[in-house]
């Protein structure tokens, strides 16, 4: 299998590049812009795909509250270029997609599954929202994949950061850790994802996937579970949200599930504990990626 994977740089493009089996094509800037639609298209046309994965996203979410127009650019009429493209080929897609596509319901306790209506609060939120309906009106051999608090080791390298990396470095300090506490989530590693998406792509069940830790907890939990790994001791403080203002608002309950998974034989993605472990313990290793 011909796999095209554009955002191949960021973090969950890069192990898909280095993990997913067959012939790999990594596309990223300034080689395709999804923006630009004879990009794509000349991108596209060039790799030849069986599948195209789209990872391509402006992820910022407060930048993207502030540059809405470069978010809609990317994250919705990009998913729609890339998605006619790979149709016109006869190749199928895989787009990534967010827990931020929901929010709206601050009082939920129950993880969200693929069938609920999404509601979002943020400009991000409605952007990938929006990709998600263009990937699927435009290619109907289609996988729309939603993950949460994705974290993986390429984004320790440079390109971004992650919460782990930017909470092991504050456990290395002496000031305060102050995790906000009213958000919960369910923390996805990007070596687990792509796992869940290698053992997807080998089946032509197309469709909407939540594919997360099948379990949640608040950023201070995970903050918690980190420092105490790594800096056994150090005090982390939990704070509310009104604490911690940000231009952009964040879902106070986002935590996904999936039933639509093991239909399709996918084998459980781990607790959000087990792969917090994995990344600290390759984290630990000289040269681990």
């Amino acid at each position: 299998m011909r796999i095209a994977v554009i955002g191949a740089e960021g973090q969950l493009g890069s192990d898909l590049r280095v993990r997913l089996p067959g012939k790999i094509i990594p596309l990223d800037v300034p080689a395709i812009d999804v923006g630009d639609e004879s990009s794509v298209g000349a991108a596209l046309g060039d790799a030849r795909p069986d599948l195209v994965i789209n990872c391509a996203a402006m992820t910022h979410v407060d930048n993207c509250e502030q540059q809405a127009q470069l978010a809609e650019r990317v994250n919705a009429t990009g998913a729609r270029h890339v998605a006619q493209q790979a149709d016109a080929l006869g190749a199928s897609v895989l787009y990534i997609s967010t827990d931020y596509v929901f929010g709206a319901q601050p009082a939920r306790r129950t993880a969200y599954l693929e069938h609920d209506m999404p509601r979002p609060i943020s400009v991000y939120g409605h952007t990938k929202l929006l990709g998600e309906q263009f990937t699927r009106q435009a290619c109907a051999r289609h996988f729309i994949v939603r993950t949460c608090g994705l974290y993986g080791h390429a984004g320790a390298l440079g390109k971004g950061g992650n919460f782990v990396e930017t909470i092991c470095k504050l456990a290395a300090g002496e000031n305060p850790i102050r995790v906000v506490a009213d958000q919960r989530l369910s923390p996805t590693s990007t070596l687990a994802l792509t796992e869940a998406i290698a053992q997807l792509i080998e089946t032509d069940c197309y469709g909407l996937y939540h594919l997360t830790a099948p379990d949640n907890c608040t950023w201070y939990e995970f903050a918690s579970a980190i420092v105490h790994s790594v800096a056994p001791g150090r005090e982390v403080v939990p704070i509310p949200t009104s604490e911690y203002p940000t231009p952009a608002a964040r879902p106070s309950f986002s935590a996904l599930r999936s039933v639509r998974a093991e239909l399709a034989g996918l084998v459980p993605l781990p607790g959000w504990r087990a792969m917090l472990d994995t990344y600290l313990a390759a984290r630990r290793v000289p040269g681990a990626s």
